[in-house]
Parts: structure tokens; C-alpha cells; sequence
């Protein structure tokens, strides 16, 4: 196998990981609401700490490497902040049958008789429910794209340390296509849907090796890098903090919101400590 092959192949399967976790959904039923509960916090947890505790670091040592200690950790905390603000325009824009944040009148739901407010609120649980998979999915797809490349071009250069990063990339894949796959499955009860968007996330990785291996492995600097990081971070800061933990809580008791939380901390920084020589 060449070195080129060898990359590619370590990339895309830690990549496509994100199909493992969404298998999870195929094990549950849409009225389990404490596993839901359990599931976002889980969610919450995984997102939470990867973007503090390791994306935007990265980001920030990129960015100061590349434009100084203070231009660079400005330029992280402007990305940072940046990527909340995108993600919340995002939000805003995606269309949804009903907007939970609107208010209705009364005659709109007299219109429809006395189980309309049972149906209504089911259904604007429902969509909020897919608008938070799609944006989890956006958002991991984003992640992925440069984390692709930099597993790519680090297995090229140093197979063994790429393979270390791909084992530990794998594992932050697995409850990353559970935050996907988990919400579009409680909104739209198809496992297949579920299934396809959290693997489509995934798909990110790879294409980031292709990218990076045939147009950007000789321009890709460590302030774009950085820049990437510090923007994705924010986008899953905000992720977790307005739909992963608030959809928790109201789902199901505040402790398995907690433990679910926990967990997918205690997940992730093992995950990340395999990295440690």
C-alpha cells in the first residue's frame, strides 16, 4: 500500500466512525426519554470538552505560531466568538414548519380542535429536534473537513503518529455520530434518516484528506488552521449550550442530564489521552 493510500484509508475510517455511534439509535425507542435525556447530555459533554479543552487550544498555538502570542490568541477568541455568532445566523435561517419561538394565537389552535395543542406541541418538538441533528451534523461536518486534513498529512509524513491520531479521532467519532443521529431520530422516527446524516458527517473527513491531498498540502498554513479550530469550537460551544443541554433537561430529570454530561467528558478526555506518548 502506498503512503498515499495508507493516509487516506486511516482518514476515512476514523471519519466514518460517526456511522458507529448513530447504531445507537437502532437499540431505542422514540419514547424512551430518559435515554434521550442521557443521550444529549452525552452530546453536550463530548462537545464541551473537545472544543475547550483541545480544538480551541490547537487553534490558538496555530494561530499564535503564526502571528504572534497576542495577535494570534485575539484572532483565536474573534474566531471563537465568530463561529457562535454563524451558527446562530444558521439557526435563524433554516426553515422549520413551526418556529418554537414564536408566539401563536389562540385562534390558531382552536382552529384545529381540542387535540390540536397536544399535536402542535408534538410537532414543534419535532422539528426542533431535526433543526438541532442538522445543525450537530453542520457543525461535526465542519470539524471534520480540516481535521481530515491534518490526519492525512500527518499519516503521510509519520504513519505511526497518524495512525495514534486516527485510533483517538475514531473514538471522538463514535459519540459525535450520536449527537447527530439521536435528535433526527426522536424527530422523525427513521432510523435510516438518522443513520445517513450522522455517517454524512463523517463523509467530511475524507473529503478533507482528498483536499488536503490534492489541492492544499502545500498552501495550508498554521494560521488557517487555527482559524478553522477556533470557528468550530465556538459553533459547538454554542450547539451544546442552546439545543444539546436545554432539549436534556426538558426530556428528562436534571440528573441524567448531568450524568449524561459527565460521561461524554470522561469519554472524550480518555479518548484524547491516547494521544499522550
Amino acid at each position: 500500500m502506498t503512503p498515499v493510500a495508507y493516509a487516506f484509508l486511516l482518514t476515512a475510517l476514523a471519519g466514518l466512525c460517526t456511522g458507529i455511534g448513530s447504531v445507537l439509535a437502532f437499540f431505542t425507542h422514540r419514547t424512551n426519554r430518559s435515554f434521550l435525556a442521557v443521550s444529549m447530555g452525552f452530546s453536550a459533554g463530548v462537545m464541551l470538552y473537545v472544543s475547550m479543552v483541545e480544538i480551541l487550544p490547537k487553534g490558538r498555538l496555530a494561530l499564535a505560531a503564526a502571528w504572534g502570542e497576542k495577535a494570534g490568541s485575539w484572532a483565536a477568541v474573534l474566531a471563537f466568538f465568530g463561529g457562535m455568532f454563524m451558527i446562530a445566523l444558521i439557526d435563524k435561517l433554516i426553515p422549520a414548519p413551526e418556529n418554537p419561538h414564536e408566539q401563536h394565537d389562540v385562534e390558531e389552535v382552536d382552529a384545529y380542535g381540542p387535540d390540536r395543542p397536544r399535536k402542535r406541541q408534538e410537532r414543534d418538538v419535532s422539528a426542533r429536534m431535526l433543526r438541532m441533528g442538522l445543525l450537530t451534523a453542520l457543525a461535526i461536518g465542519i470539524h471534520n473537513f480540516p481535521e481530515g486534513i491534518a490526519t492525512f498529512v500527518v499519516a503521510l509524513r509519520e504513519p505511526a503518529v497518524g495512525a495514534a491520531i486516527a485510533v483517538a479521532i475514531a473514538l471522538h467519532n463514535i459519540p459525535e455520530g450520536i449527537a447527530v443521529s439521536i435528535p433526527i431520530f426522536y424527530a422523525t422516527g427513521s432510523r435510516k434518516r438518522a443513520f445517513f446524516y450522522s455517517l454524512l458527517s463523517g463523509v467530511a473527513e475524507p473529503v478533507g484528506a482528498i483536499v488536503g491531498g490534492v489541492f492544499l498540502i502545500h498552501y495550508m498554513s498554521d494560521a488557517v488552521f487555527g482559524l478553522l479550530f477556533a470557528l468550530v469550537a465556538g459553533i459547538m460551544v454554542f450547539i451544546s449550550l442552546d439545543q444539546l443541554l436545554p432539549t436534556a433537561e426538558k426530556h428528562g430529570e436534571h440528573h441524567l442530564c448531568t450524568y449524561g454530561l459527565v460521561a461524554g467528558m470522561a469519554l472524550m478526555a480518555v479518548s484524547l489521552l491516547l494521544l499522550l506518548k
